[in-house]
């Protein structure tokens, strides 16, 4: 009994250490992110992908990818200016663990198993810009999917440095049935590389 009661009182500690770590993240991504309009902005382009891949003309669906193009810079340089805002951060507050699960003081204890958010969120303003700039030369349609991966897969950093890999993950699947894995060979060749050399300490 005794060693159930001990069980139970280092889980609920462990709980209520990750609780704060957790919520002093959230708390400063949100402080930078507040001062953007990413999120507005992503939603839009997000629904004007449907509605440009619902229209049943093409001269429709050519008006709406048009106008979707200011929207995607707009993006894409909000984007740029938070990467460039959150890289001032110290770096002990932007390390990311690189385990599966969420351990207390883990950024601090095993550095070795940790990337930089802020390299991170630089890795994403660039491969964000280089679809809205359409580097690639992608048709319409390809160049929605390719933006919507880079967007996803940072989403997926995001919810990544707020709380876990492994929440971040099942996130992605409970809302947009996506796993992990195919974010990232959904991304392009430059994104995929630096994002995984970063996140394997490469």
């Amino acid at each position: 009994m005794d060693v159930l009661i001990l069980s139970i009182l280092i889980a609920s500690g462990v709980y209520v250490l990750n609780a704060k770590e957790q919520r002093k993240r959230i708390a400063l991504l949100g402080s930078h992110l507040g001062n953007y309009q990413i999120e507005k902005l992503m939603e839009a382009l997000t629904e004007g992908y449907l509605r440009a891949l619902g229209e049943s003309t093409d001269e429709r669906r050519s008006q709406i990818w048009s106008l979707l193009e200011t929207t995607e810079s707009q993006l894409a340089e909000q984007f740029a200016r938070f990467a460039a805002d959150f890289s001032k951060v110290d770096e002990a507050q932007a390390r990311v663990s690189r385990l599966a699960l969420a351990i207390p003081f883990a950024q601090a204890i095993l550095p070795a198993a940790t990337f930089d958010m802020r390299r991170a969120l630089a890795i994403h303003a660039r491969g964000i810009a280089s679809v809205a700039q359409n580097s690639e030369h992608l048709a319409p349609k390809d160049k929605a999917f390719a933006m919507t991966a880079e967007l996803l897969l940072m989403q997926h950093t995001c919810h990544w440095f707020c709380k876990s890999k492994t929440i971040a993950t099942a996130r992605m699947l409970a809302r947009h049935k996506t796993p992990h894995e195919q974010l990232v060979a959904s991304v392009s060749a430059p994104t995929r590389t630096a994002y995984l050399a970063l996140i394997h300490g490469k």
